[in-house]
């Protein structure tokens, strides 16, 4: 079988149709169910960012990444660095900032882990991330450049007033979850454009085979090192509108359990078409909410012990539908059964 077919890169017409299906559902949602399901869903859609972006490096380059979850972090604290009780900040400054600034990050953490393989770029880009995770954890102010940067310590630190878009109000619940809502379309159609460029399809190659790709002439560092910084970008961008949307970012934003959370979310919906990052995060935070609510059976309580639930459906995806839900989706529009891969 081919790496694409066995990334489902090309998504089959009832997939597409499916996922056309959900868009719509998710323009709709808000008007027909209250407050509270709409933010909830909300925070489904910025982790379905904060999936596609994993997914990029996981999915189509072949890095898995346990430290991921710091250039979200530092998305969420750029915002709160640069806002202020007295009044608003622009959008249209702070959000680019917070994407350039996760880049940043990437590019100086990737320029020295992107020179491992296989197990070693793993461990190393979850020491990088470990590091700033205490930096942050244990200072509440940090002096650089002469400033000194809030961040809360282990407490956190609160975001009062959402960023001022002037063309419209994100203090509206309903316009910050249709701001999303673009913000999910629009990196959705941009990977998805990537992953068919040129420079897509080098990195499906060093994923398929990156000694290969060497031989042909390509500089697979330089590649590597683009995927790993664009990559960072983009979780700043969900880790930004996580921090506007919640109005708290703390340390643990940073932590190991978010970038194992994305992970996760990436296997669980299918790797290498963005697409199942999507459905990936919203089943994850589906599936936990639904865990965690669980009713005590005696003195059992199952709910407490949601990440157990969650590992046995995550090992059975993997185990009877190697490519995901997604994937298995597929298999059943086909009329096949899931298990065969």
């Amino acid at each position: 079988m081919s790496a694409a077919k066995s990334h489902l890169e090309v998504l089959p017409r009832s997939l597409q149709f499916l996922l056309v299906l959900g868009f719509i559902a998710l323009a709709v949602f808000p008007f027909v169910s209250t407050d509270f399901y709409a933010a909830m869903m909300a925070r489904m859609m910025i982790l379905a960012i904060f999936a596609m972006s994993l997914d990029l490096l996981q999915g189509v380059t072949g890095l898995v990444s346990l430290g991921h979850a710091a250039f979200f972090g530092i998305g969420g604290y750029f915002l709160s660095l640069v806002s202020s009780d007295s009044g608003t900040v622009s959008l249209w400054w702070t959000l680019p900032g917070a994407v350039l600034a996760s880049a940043a990050f990437a590019l100086v953490i990737g320029f020295f882990v992107v020179r491992t393989h296989g197990i070693y770029f793993i461990m190393v880009t979850m020491a990088f991330a470990q590091m700033l995770f205490y930096l942050v954890f244990d200072n509440k102010e940090i002096g650089l450049l002469g400033l000194s940067l809030r961040t809360g310590g282990s407490d956190g630190v609160y975001i009062n007033l959402k960023p001022d878009a002037a063309v419209f109000d994100l203090e509206q619940k309903k316009t910050f979850y249709f701001f999303t809502l673009a913000c999910l379309v629009g990196v959705y159609l941009f990977l998805r454009r990537l992953l068919w460029s040129p420079f897509g399809r080098v990195l499906a190659g060093i994923r398929v085979n990156e000694h290969r790709m060497r031989a042909l002439g390509y500089g697979t560092f330089g590649y590597k090192l683009a995927a790993f910084t664009l990559a960072g970008g983009l979780a700043g961008l969900a880790g930004y509108l996580w921090g506007a949307q919640t109005g708290f970012v703390n340390p643990e934003l940073m932590g190991f359990h978010m970038s194992a959370h994305a992970i996760m979310m990436v296997i669980l919906g299918g790797m290498g078409n963005f697409a199942g990052a999507i459905v990936g995060a919203f089943a994850f935070e589906y599936l936990l909410h639904l865990f965690k609510d669980l009713p005590d059976v005696g003195a059992f309580r199952a709910g407490k012990h949601w990440q157990l639930w969650m590992g046995l459906f995550i090992v059975a995806v993997v185990a009877f539908a190697p490519r995901g839900l997604l994937g298995l989706a597929d298999r059943l529009l086909r009329g096949k059964g899931a298990g065969r891969g």
